[in-house]
This record gives C-alpha cells, sequence and structure tokens, in this order.
C-alpha cells in the first residue's frame, strides 16, 4: 500500500483532520476523548465540524504518534507548539514515546506532527523502523520500562531535539532530553544518549551493543 493511500482526510467546513495509518498504532487518545469529534463506528469516523478548532487541535496533540494532524482547507498544517520539555517515555512492553521539539532524520515531509510527538519502535520487530508499528505485541517483547542510570543535570528542558538512526544500530539522541520510565518516574536527563532499537540491550532502554551479537538489520 503506498503511503498516500495510507493518508486520509477529514474535511470539515473550516478545518481537515488528516490521519496517518503508517503511525497510528490503536492507542485510543482520540476514540476516548469527550465530546464527538472522533465515535469508533461512525461513518465518517472524525467529524471536525461538531466542534471548535481549538477542541480539535487539543484532542489532536493528545495522539502520541503524530498519527493525527490539524490542517486548514489549504492543506497547510496549523502550526502545533513544541512542549516545553523534551521527553521520552519508555513504555511498558512498549515504544519510545517521544514528545518535544523534535526532528527524527527518518521522517518524510508528510508526517508533520512527528515534529512534536513520536512512537519510535524498540523492540526491533517494526516493518516501519524507526516508528512503531505494534509489532512488539506479536514478537511478544517483554520489558517493563524501568531506568537504571541517572545521567547528567539539564541547563534547559526545551530545544531541538535531533534524533538519527545508526545502520544496523541505535537510535542516537541529541539535545536537552528527559527520560521517563514506565513507572512514571523521571529517571534520566541529559543532551546526548544511544538508546536500543533492537530489543536485545540488557541495559535497555540504553544501548550496550547487543545489535551486533544479535545480528540486527535495519537502516
Amino acid at each position: 500500500m503506498s503511503d498516500e493511500q495510507q493518508l486520509f482526510d477529514y474535511e470539515g467546513e473550516d478545518a481537515v483532520v488528516q490521519w496517518d495509518g503508517r503511525l497510528c498504532i490503536h492507542v485510543g487518545e482520540c476514540g476516548r476523548a469527550e465530546g464527538e469529534l472522533f465515535v469508533t463506528g461512525r461513518q465518517p469516523w472524525c467529524q471536525p465540524d461538531v466542534t471548535d478548532e481549538k477542541n480539535i487541535a487539543e484532542v489532536v496533540a493528545r495522539c502520541p504518534t503524530g498519527a493525527l494532524t490539524l490542517k486548514k482547507k489549504d492543506g497547510t498544517p496549523v502550526d502545533e507548539p513544541a512542549a516545553a520539555e523534551n521527553r521520552c517515555v519508555v513504555a511498558n512492553h512498549g515504544p519510545l514515546y517521544l514528545e518535544g521539539d523534535l526532528k527524527i532524520a527518518a521522517a518524510t515531509d508528510d508526517m508533520p506532527s512527528v515534529r512534536r510527538r513520536a512512537a519510535l519502535c524498540r523492540c526491533g520487530h517494526s516493518k516501519n523502523k524507526p516508528f512503531c508499528d505494534n509489532a512488539h505485541e506479536e514478537a511478544g517483547f517483554q520489558d517493563r520500562g524501568a531506568i537504571g542510570q541517572r545521567g547528567e543535570a539539564l541547563e534547559a528542558k526545551g530545544g531541538e531535539l535531533s534524533v538519527t538512526t545508526a545502520r544496523n544500530g541505535p537510535l542516537f539522541v541529541k539535545g536537552n532530553l528527559t527520560l521517563v520510565s514506565a513507572s512514571g518516574r523521571v529517571a534520566w536527563t541529559g543532551t546526548r544518549t544511544a538508546l536500543c532499537r533492537c530489543g536485545h540491550a540488557k541495559n535497555k532502554p540504553f544501548c550496550d551493543g547487543a545489535h551486533k551479537a544479535a545480528g540486527f538489520v535495519a537502516d
């Protein structure tokens, strides 16, 4: 299926909500939001005209993967302010949820919302690397999102956060970053780290070189 076939626009009189099937892992933040912007089983599922743009923007911003984008009628994405702090939540048996001023090298121009929020694979099985596609569920990936290291103190919490991938290796993250364990504990802060994306590190979420012995292959 082409990328275009996985991008769906829900048009209202004044606003358009775009859903990106490449990024959605069905967390359900949109469907469980109060109101009738998203109603499961309704056709169309999303109806922007049932509420105002402020509420649409708030609900769209809840999507932790960047699969939802609010656009103007001319197709221009509505600018979404970056969170004041760059954060990464290490999900229980799941992905790395990032939010902030993100610059993810693998993101394409038609993924505007991953500049603010994204779910990155850490099990090694996603077919849409570096993004999560829920492959961890079928693969039986097990890691409860604990973090042992403390890192270093930050002078600031925002600013651009660069995320690049090493070929057959980890995610390289550069910029002010706070890592949050799955239990909700603020566990690590720093400005540079390498995060495991092969699923084999013994020091998750950090890379320990295990991808080499595991034969991990990814661009």
